[in-house]
């Protein structure tokens, strides 16, 4: 899937949100804002590892948040599934 489809994909924003669903198993893929901290970055790149779950770099957490269709930006995303959501 690429970023362009973000907006129309079932997905949860932000960091907290993206954890969440990562540990409940419903996140399908994971995108990343390669400007975000560092730390979160990491954490949330070896929890995908944990999980098995492919994750993406985008440029920037305002080209994410767009791609989100929101006028702020996000550090993070999951596609998720449609089940326990």
């Amino acid at each position: 899937m690429s970023v362009e489809l973000l907006k129309s994909a079932k997905k949860v924003i932000g960091l907290k949100q993206t954890t969440k669903a990562i540990n409940k198993g419903i996140a399908k893929r994971v995108y990343l804002a390669a400007d975000a901290d560092k730390r979160i970055l990491v954490t949330l790149q070896e929890l995908c590892l944990q999980n098995n779950i492919s994750a993406e770099t985008v440029p920037t957490m305002k080209e994410l948040g767009q791609a989100c269709g929101i006028e702020v930006g996000a550090a993070a995303v999951a596609v998720v599934s449609d089940e326990n959501c």
